[in-house]
C-alpha cells in the first residue's frame, strides 16, 4: 500500500506532501489543476518514462519519492516498508534509488510492476501483458498452473541427467571410443616427472652442440692446468707459488688460507672440465630419441592442456570419465523408463490446465463484458483468445469498445478511458493484480446511473485494497472513503499546485463545486449531502457472476 507520496519541483508542483490510506481515495479539482501530474509523478517514481519539460522552471531538478508497506512474513511485524525515489536533472540522466541504494531505473520498473497497477491515458498497465491475462485467467477459474510447472521441472531434471550420461547409447559409445584413445595416448607417453621436458630441454642443448662444448671446456682447462695438463703456466701452478711464498708469514695467514680454499675448488672445477673433455662423446642417436620425446609432449600439450601437469590431470579426468560411461548403460534404461512417466505426466497436466483454461475462456469473457455495460459500455464485446491444444499457454484478452466494432487486443484499444473501464472490470471479475491501484479518469465519457455504477465498482475493488481514483465526477468522489482536493494557488507570484485532506464539511463543498461550480449554493449541498448518503448505502445486487467448477 503507499502511504506517502513526496514530489517537488515537478512542473506546477512546487512541493507537495501526501499521506495515503487503505480503500477507496478520490483526487479531485478543477481541470488543470494537477491531479493528472500527481499521478505522473508516483509513475516516474515507479521508472516510468519522463517527459520533456517536467523539471519546474528555475529549479536544477525535480525529486519524487513514494513509500510503500508490504506484506512479508520474514520481516518484523510481517511488514516492511519499500521506498522509491527518483529525481529528474533539468539536463542530464535521471537517477533512481530503492530503499535508499542507487539502483539502474530499471530496478524501480521492476519493483513497481508489483506494487503498483495504474490504468489511465498515458499510463502502464499490468494486464495488457500475456503472462498477467493468462494470471488473470487461471485466478478467475481457479486453475493451478503449478503441477505442470512441477511436471516439467522434473521432465528438465531427467534430461539434465540423461545428457550427464552422454546422451544416447550411440553417442555414449562414440565419446568412449574418443576417450579411449585420448586415454592410450597420454598413458604410452608414460609420464613420471612433470618436469621432465625441461630436464631434456638441457640434454637436448648439451648433445646438439657437444663439439663446442667439449672445446669451450678444454680451453678453461687448458688455463687452469696450462696447456697438457699441469704447468708452470697454468692459473694452479701460479696460486699453488704463491700460497707457497706467502707460506709461514704471519701477516699473510688469513691470506694462505684463503688461497688454498679457492685452489681446492679450482681444482675440483678443473676436475669436472676434464671429465667433459675426456667424457663428452657424440651420440646422435641419444639426441634423436630426446628430441622425439620433446615433440611428444608438445603434441600432448597441443591436445589435452599447456602444461605435462595438465596433461596428466586431462587424462586422470578421462579415466574417471571412461568409468561412468561404462556405468552409464543401466543408468539410462533406468532413466529413459522415468523420463517416459515424466512426458505422460506433462501432458496429463497440459491437457488439464489447458482444458480448465478453455472452459473457463467464455465465463470470464462474459462476466467481464456484464461488468462492462455497468460501466457505460453498452454496446461493448469482450472476448478471450486460448491457445489450441496443450495448457492453452496463449491468452489473449480482446475488446470491442463499441457496438458493430471488431474486437482487438486490449494493448491496441484506442480509448484510454475505455481500456481502463475494461481492467476494472477484470479487475472485479478476477480481484487479482497489486494491492495499489490508480484510475486516471476512467470515467471518461461517463455520467448519470453509469457514474453511480462506476462509483460503485470502484468501491468494490478497493474492498481490502487502496484504490485511487482521479475522476471530476461527483457520483464517482462520494463513493471513495476520503477525498483529496488539488488546488491551484499563486505564491510568490508563481502558480502552485496544492493538495489536502477533505473533512466532512469540506468534501460536502467540493463535492458542490463538482456538481454546479457554486460550492456555496444550497441547493448543490442538499445534492452533494443526499450523494454521500446514497454513496453509503449498500450496494444493490451486483451484476452476477458464473463460478467455474
Amino acid at each position: 500500500m503507499l502511504t506517502d507520496l513526496r514530489v517537488r519541483d515537478l512542473g506546477v508542483i512546487d512541493d507537495l506532501a501526501l499521506e495515503l490510506g487503505p480503500g477507496m481515495t478520490a483526487l479531485t479539482g478543477e481541470t488543470g489543476a494537477g491531479k493528472t501530474l500527481v499521478v505522473e509523478a508516483l509513475g516516474l517514481a515507479l521508472g516510468g518514462k519522463a517527459a520533456p519539460g517536467l523539471v519546474r522552471a528555475g529549479t536544477a531538478e525535480a525529486l519524487v519519492e513514494a513509500r510503500f508497506v508490504v506484506d512479508d512474513p520474514d520481516a518484523e511485524g510481517g511488514r516492511r516498508e519499500v521506498l522509491l525515489a527518483r529525481s529528474l536533472p533539468a539536463s542530464g540522466r535521471s537517477r533512481a534509488w530503492l530503499d535508499g541504494r542507487p539502483v539502474p531505473l530499471s530496478a524501480l520498473s521492476d519493483s513497481g510492476a508489483t506494487l503498483v497497477d495504474i490504468h489511465g491515458q498515458h499510463d502502464q498497465q499490468s494486464l495488457l501483458s500475456a503472462a498477467a491475462q493468462r494470471r488473470a485467467l487461471d485466478s478467475f477459474s481457479g486453475a493451478d498452473p503449478g503441477p505442470l510447472r512441477e511436471a516439467r521441472r522434473r521432465l528438465r531434471t531427467i534430461d539434465q541427467r540423461l545428457e550427464a550420461l552422454g546422451g544416447d547409447a550411440g553417442q555414449r559409445e562414440r565419446e568412449l571410443d574418443m576417450l579411449g584413445h585420448q586415454i592410450a595416448e597420454i598413458e604410452a607417453a608414460r609420464i613420471v616427472d612433470t618436469a621432465e621436458e625441461e630436464t631434456l630441454r638441457l640434454d637436448e642443448e648439451r648433445l646438439a652442440d657437444l663439439g663446442a662444448h667439449r672445446e669451450a671446456a678444454g680451453l678453461a682447462l687448458g688455463a687452469l692446468e696450462g696447456p697438457g695438463g699441469v704447468g708452470d703456466n697454468g692459473a694452479l701452478f701460479q696460486l699453488g707459488q704463491a700460497v707457497t711464498d706467502l707460506g709461514g708469514r704471519e701477516p699473510f695467514a688469513e691470506w694462505e688460507r684463503r688461497l688454498r680454499a679457492s685452489i681446492n675448488e679450482l681444482d675440483d672445477v678443473a676436475s669436472d672440465l676434464r671429465s667433459v673433455v675426456e667424457t663428452w662423446d657424440d651420440d646422435p642417436a641419444a639426441l634423436a630419441e630426446i628430441q622425439s620425446r620433446r615433440r611428444l609432449f608438445a603434441d600432448l600439450r597441443r591436445k589435452y592442456g599447456a602444461t605435462l601437469a595438465e596433461v596428466v590431470a586431462f587424462g586422470a579426468a578421462s579415466v574417471q570419465r571412461r568409468a561412468e560411461l561404462l556405468d552409464a548403460a543401466g543408468s539410462a534404461a533406468a532413466l529413459g523408463t522415468e523420463r517416459a512417466q515424466a512426458e505422460r505426466s506433462v501432458r496429463r497436466a497440459e491437457d488439464e490446465l489447458g482444458h480448465r483454461r478453455r472452459e473457463a475462456a467464455p465465463h470470464l469473457a462474459e462476466a467481464a463484458g456484464l461488468r462492462l455495460v455497468d460501466l457505460a459500455m453498452p454496446g461493448a464485446r469482450f472476448a478471450i483468445e486460448v491457445e489450441d491444444g496443450g495448457a492453452g499457454e496463449r491468452v489473449q484478452f480482446l475488446l470491442g469498445a463499441n457496438s458493430g466494432e471488431p474486437v482487438q487486443p486490449l494493448a491496441r484499444v484506442a480509448s484510454g478511458g475505455e481500456l481502463a473501464r475494461a481492467m476494472l472490470a477484470l479487475r472485479l471479475v478476477t480481484m487479482g493484480g497489486p494491492a495499489t491501484m490508480i484510475f486516471d479518469e476512467v470515467d471518461a465519457g461517463v455520467g448519470g446511473t453509469a457514474a453511480l455504477a462506476l462509483g460503485r465498482a470502484l468501491r468494490e475493488v478497493a474492498e481490502g485494497r487502496q484504490v485511487l481514483v482521479v475522476t471530476h465526477l461527483p457520483q464517482v468522489a462520494a463513493f471513495a472513503d476520503c477525498q483529496v482536493a488539488v488546488h491551484k494557488e499563486e505564491r510568490d507570484g508563481r502558480t502552485v499546485t496544492g493538495a489536502s485532506l477533505l473533512g466532512p464539511n469540506e468534501r460536502i463543498t467540493e463535492l458542490s463545486r463538482m456538481m454546479s461550480g457554486h460550492p456555496d449554493s444550497a441547493t448543490a449541498r442538499a445534492h452533494a449531502t443526499e450523494l454521500l448518503s446514497l454513496a453509503q448505502r449498500p450496494a444493490p445486487s451486483a451484476t452476477p457472476r458464473r463460478a467455474i467448477v
